[in-house]
């Protein structure tokens, strides 16, 4: 062997054992790189397997999406720091006066369910301050594109809020008088309903339900029965046309009959309710109208006429920040025989702050000039949530 190729095998035998190391680190770190792809892998189909879960499980404020589950709900928190005047009482309470949970499920795209249960006044039971109550609870069916229907317990399509009323979408500690005792909200019937548009921005709502249970001279608030054994011999009709075409504007009327509110208790009387509304929102500034009358059969004291009518104009400072005052009068002994002072007035100023759109911090003062000179002057502040 020559003095080259002997240098050569030399060189070629001394690099063997560097070769056969390399080799075997380029086949370890190999199989290393595969198993972080393997590792990776299973990491990703796990990141995706929840995501699903958590995309099939997830709360939101409408109805889910398809085959899924939804949760939403809101609160209020009200302290009241009123002065009695005339014979009415002071109030001087904190309350947390709704806590209220949304539960719904879509079982197809056009099938679905909705209910909304409440707790008022903290704390339930006997000789308790509050109650439970099952404020809707009912199937809707889309019947088309522009139609549909629903079966159950749900809320009476009159007012501004008693379809609406989560503590961030009006102003003012408390819900406003009028639509609390003359509308009366909040109220809810079971039976079923249809709804739909007419024509782009013109919407219909017609519904057969229960009714009133009105079996004494009485404001028409103490006749909802809330559909707890409610007495169902007289049904009630209600029909509501929506006008919303124009861009911030809402204009709609209700009108409400039944044909016996003592439900076969007593002589047959009827009763019907018309109420018309109008919201306004142009840029910062916001305007809110809405009268509402009941024409009551066989009744004295009164109680056969029960009308109100508030205007509420608002400006928004910031998005953050918005101003209020609002002018409430009405009257559950307005017809024939009434005592000739029960109309109450009330002016309500305020502020709402929205540190979150869905979160608010209200502050008004209220004052009242009823006939009877029973007023209740003072400071209303609260907080509220909805989600």
């Amino acid at each position: 062997m020559n003095k080259l190729n002997k240098s050569a095998f030399l060189a070629a035998l001394l690099s063997f054992p560097m070769l056969s190391q390399a080799a075997s680190s380029t086949e370890q770190l190999q199989k290393e790189v595969d198993a972080l792809k393997n590792q990776n892998k299973l990491m990703m189909e796990r990141i995706e397997a929840s995501i699903d879960m958590m995309e099939s499980k997830q709360s939101s404020k409408g109805h889910g999406s398809k085959g899924s589950n939804s949760i939403g709900g809101y609160g209020e928190l009200h302290y009241n720091n009123l002065e009695g005047k005339g014979g009415a009482s002071d109030k001087d309470e904190i309350d947390f006066h709704r806590f209220v949970l949304f539960f719904g499920h879509e079982f197809s795209d056009s099938i679905r369910f909705f209910s909304e249960l409440e707790l008022e006044h903290s704390i339930a039971g006997e000789g308790k301050a509050g109650e439970i109550e099952l404020e809707q609870a009912y199937i809707e069916f889309d019947l088309s594109q522009t139609m549909r229907a629903k079966g159950g317990l749900f809320l009476i399509p009159v007012g501004i809020i008693n379809e609406t009323h989560e503590p961030n979408t009006f102003y003012g500690t408390e819900r406003n008088p009028v639509e609390k005792n003359i509308v009366p909200a909040t109220w809810w019937e079971a039976g079923a309903a249809l709804s739909g548009e007419i024509a782009k921005g013109l919407s219909y709502d017609l519904a057969l339900t229960s009714g009133l249970n009105l079996d004494s001279n009485n404001k028409i608030r103490d006749g909802r029965q809330k559909v707890a054994k409610a007495r169902a011999n007289s049904p009630m009709i209600t029909g509501r046309l929506k006008y919303t075409a124009i861009p911030g504007l809402e204009l709609a009327t209700t009108v409400a009959s039944i044909d016996d509110y003592t439900q076969g208790q007593s002589a047959k009387n009827s009763a019907t309710m018309i109420e018309a509304h109008a919201v306004y929102t142009t840029g910062a500034f916001g305007l809110r109208a809405l009268y509402a009358s009941w024409d009551v059969d066989g009744k004295t004291s009164g109680y056969d006429e029960q009308s109100g009518w508030y205007i509420e104009p608002s400006y928004k400072i910031s998005q953050k920040i918005g101003v209020f005052a609002r002018y409430n009068q009405y009257d559950n002994q307005a017809g024939t025989g009434g005592p000739g002072n029960s109309e109450k007035q009330q002016t309500d100023v305020g502020m709402s702050y929205w540190p979150h759109e869905d979160v608010v911090i209200k502050v008004d003062y209220q004052t009242q000039d009823n006939d009877n000179n029973k007023d209740q002057n003072g400071v209303n502040i609260g907080i509220g949530y909805q989600f």
